[in-house]
């Protein structure tokens, strides 16, 4: 009989442990939702419901369990081991087990006064009141069916000096039809141009904005659920005076014709830029052709890098068919160095990662895409049923394979140019006909004062895109060089006709034309040039130094009448 206390207190030993050991809400769960769930599930956040109090996680209790385990949620893509990035929202394979044992337990709170404090989330701006805050000049509607819209709201801050950015906070203006956003500088208002609304323009097609000295070095993303991001100290970038920001939208019918109008907020610092990353692009869209039915469709891409880089941030795109999606650097020692791996893609929860620390790749080492997809009728996310032919497009019913990232040169220089001389190679090895490779590296030749290949690589251009007069302005700059001045006025005079407000290709025909001896027609085109900008001082230098010239070559009554020009025209 003396055993049997024993066996009594060994029992109750027990029951207590294993009343212990089952999760309650106050001690296990609320860490867990209050760190994974909740930055989308509270009020105002992108999550259909809140998940702040007791009672909203018990209600949702067997979906939370649902959609842990089948690891739906958090929306995390990247699998773990292959690239650490900061703010994972992953849990754990232990994490995932609690909440399932929580669920089946019943759901206990626990001491109500041992939960935690739920956190606190700002319902203005996340980042705090901006320094400057552009509202878009009017809203668009999104009609409630019908193809995926993209639209560029154009955004010009009021600014009289340069400022410099440290961090961008876009306002999507409908979070229910904008499926994500990108911000872009216009430092030459080539958005506008083409722009007759004043609340911008459609299309995906930005490579007119895009100039070769001035690439884009960051991501200015927005996403549903998406934090703000702040630059580290010297990674600002420039706002001038006149720069246009163009925010490219991609929108999503929703079932009833919808409002959208963005805002932005900027913030900013008096400490300037004194590291300069560039945003680096694999692609093979061409490739991009996917049979009805095929299971495992690849795309795949390489650049080997011309100089050590550190890479701070990585963000793949796919749509739909998109399954596995990995990116990797070969080092010139043959060993491998994961960037990413997404072993099931999501279209939905596309982001950008940034790395907890910057991933350092030497020179010679290779890049590499590696994108699958499925277009059989198991991949559940297929929007056709039956499958079809799916080719590269911008709509989400297409496909595309982007690779973007953002790489900083060694060096401790701005070694952006060279970066992009060398993408921009590997870019027309793999797309001959392509115009932007074409045009950026006749641009950079130009630079370089290499002028015949840059002549060959502007006529390619040309030809690929007639219709764009930057490219027969900087042709005929480059012929004018190589003393081709006839055929240099004639591309002058083609842009002109395309855009005769084009001062540069103006003010280079009228220079063109001096050379050509053409002293009459040139002063027509000089004055035609200081009237639409009385005030730029480089173009009234650049008239200056005409006159300089025509000098040297012993016309005086010349260059005092082209001084007599620039004296007529007051700068207001």
């Amino acid at each position: 009989m003396r055993g049997l206390p024993l066996l009594a207190a060994w029992i109750a030993l027990a029951a207590a442990h294993g009343a212990a050991a089952t999760p309650t809400f106050a001690h296990d769960i609320a860490p867990l939702v209050y760190q994974s769930c909740a930055p989308c599930h509270h009020p105002g956040g992108t999550g259909p419901f809140s998940l702040l109090a007791y009672q909203d996680v018990k209600k949702h209790a067997a979906q939370i369990a649902m959609v842990t385990r089948s690891r739906y949620m958090p929306p995390w893509l990247p699998e773990s081991g292959y690239g650490e990035f900061a703010g994972e929202l992953r849990l754990s394979g232990e994490q995932i087990r609690q909440i399932a044992d929580w669920v089946a337990a019943g759901s206990p709170e626990g001491p109500p006064d041992e939960i935690p404090a739920p956190p606190q989330f700002t319902e203005g701006w996340q980042l705090g009141q901006p320094d400057l805050v552009l509202e878009a000049a009017g809203s668009i509607t999104a009609p409630a069916s019908g193809p995926d819209i993209f639209w560029n709201f154009l955004f010009t801050p009021s600014l009289t000096t340069p400022r410099f950015v440290r961090a961008v906070e876009i306002r999507p203006g409908n979070r229910r039809v904008v499926h994500h956003a990108n911000l872009l500088v216009d430092r030459g208002g080539a958005a506008r141009k083409p722009a007759p609304d004043t609340r911008g323009l459609p299309g995906m097609d930005l490579t007119i904005m895009r100039s070769p000295f001035d690439p884009d070095g960051h991501f200015l993303f927005w996403k549903p659920g998406a934090l703000p991001h702040i630059e580290p100290d010297g990674f600002a970038w420039r706002l001038n005076p006149g720069d246009t920001l163009v925010l490219n939208t991609h929108l999503h019918p929703s079932g009833t014709a919808e409002q959208v109008r963005p805002s932005i907020g900027l913030y900013f610092t008096d400490k300037p830029p004194i590291r300069f990353p560039l945003l680096a692009q694999l692609e093979h869209d061409r490739a991009i052709r996917i049979p009805a039915g095929a299971r495992d469709f690849m795309v795949s891409d390489d650049f080997r890098l011309p100089m050590d880089v550190d890479v701070l941030a990585i963000y793949p795109h796919a749509h739909y068919l998109g399954k596995l999606l990995e990116a990797y650097a070969t080092l010139p020692d043959g060993s491998r160095k994961w960037l990413i791996r997404i072993p099931d893609w999501n279209f939905t929860w596309q982001s950008v990662f940034y790395y907890r620390e910057p991933l350092a790749l030497p020179k010679g080492a290779v890049i590499s895409m590696r994108y699958h997809y499925d277009n059989s009728a198991a991949n559940i996310r297929n929007p056709h049923q039956p499958p079809k032919l799916v080719t590269n497009g911008d709509q989400s019913t297409d496909e595309m394979g982007h690779l973007w990232l953002e790489l900083l040169p060694g060096g401790g220089t701005d070694r952006r140019l060279e970066l992009q001389e060398a993408l921009m190679r590997h870019r027309l090895e793999k797309y001959p006909d392509d115009f932007l490779a074409n045009f950026n590296l006749g641009v950079l030749a130009l630079a370089h004062l290499s002028a015949s290949p840059a002549v060959a690589l502007l006529e390619t251009a040309v030809r690929i895109e007639p219709r764009r007069p930057d490219a027969r302005d900087l042709l005929g700059t480059a012929l004018a060089r190589v003393g081709r001045v006839s055929e240099a006025i004639e591309q002058f005079r083609l842009a002109l006709g395309q855009q005769p407000d084009f001062t540069s290709a103006r003010l280079n025909l009228a220079n063109a034309l001096l050379g050509a001896g053409k002293l009459e027609e040139a002063f027509q085109d000089y004055r035609l040039v200081l009237a639409a900008a009385p005030g730029d001082q480089t173009v009234r230098a650049a008239i200056e130094a005409s006159a300089q010239r025509l000098e040297a070559e012993g016309k005086a009554k010349e260059a005092a009448t082209l001084r007599g020009e620039l004296k007529a025209i007051p700068q207001r």
